[in-house]
């Protein structure tokens, strides 16, 4: 069974967190370079990682994503204390904030699975199960990568959205799950560049707000499940 070291870093600045993914991941990939030009007695073991937090306000750009989903200006921005960052993940825009939990999943595919659909198809398979925890029925959203309620019906809305980066099998970024957290950020982007669907959380879909470390505890329990590997710290 794979072990994956667990950081929860609490509420850390977006730029923070993108730096301590980058050392993790070139790590990963230096020893990955280093152990092709060693017999197998001497390779060294990669160690996978797996990173929560809550970031302040900030919206973020994927590689493959348009400005034109960013529909309010620098000024607006800083008026209303939110950054903005280019990123090199997939994806387009999304909204990462207050009572989120983003998760940053930093692993060795070659040890689970070298496959980036099944790595997707998994990350959404732990917040569906996480959700029907909570009485919440979740799916996917065919041509759509994320969690979606009610996906088969013309009021689908997205819980939780993804978007990845991956090198030599390695993954960083990750996904960002709405618990309690403030859908009017949504109002200022195209979530996603997906015009026609809504963004919900799960205050939103119960009523209430959630306790934040259950659910993320859940989050946990379901990624060892899915992942078929150990949480350690």
């Amino acid at each position: 069974m794979n072990q994956v070291y667990f950081q929860d870093l609490g509420k850390m600045e977006y730029q923070q967190a993108w730096d301590l993914q980058t050392k993790l991941f070139e790590e990963i990939l230096a020893i990955k370079a280093e152990n092709r030009n060693k017999p197998p007695s001497e390779m060294v073991e990669t160690q996978h990682h797996l990173l929560f937090c809550e970031h302040p306000p900030v919206y973020t750009l994927g590689k493959s994503g348009s400005e034109d989903h960013l529909m309010i200006s620098e000024a607006e921005l800083k008026q209303k204390g939110i950054s903005f960052f280019h990123n090199n993940r997939g994806g387009d825009i999304t909204f990462h904030g207050p009572q989120q939990i983003v998760g940053y999943p930093i692993l060795d595919l070659e040890k689970f699975r070298t496959d980036i659909g099944w790595y997707m198809r998994s990350l959404e398979e732990v917040m569906i199960n996480t959700l029907a925890e909570y009485d919440i029925m979740a799916g996917r959203l065919p041509k759509y990568t994320g969690v979606w309620i009610e996906p088969d019906s013309p009021r689908a809305r997205k819980i939780c959205a993804f978007g990845v980066k991956c090198s030599r099998w390695t993954t960083m970024h990750g996904w960002a799950f709405n618990v309690n957290t403030d859908l009017d950020y949504f109002n200022f982007i195209i979530p996603c560049g997906i015009s026609d669907k809504a963004v919900t959380s799960m205050a939103k879909e119960l009523g209430y707000s959630l306790p934040f470390e259950e659910v993320k505890l859940a989050v946990k329990r379901n990624f060892e499940k899915v992942f078929e590997c150990e949480l350690l710290g």
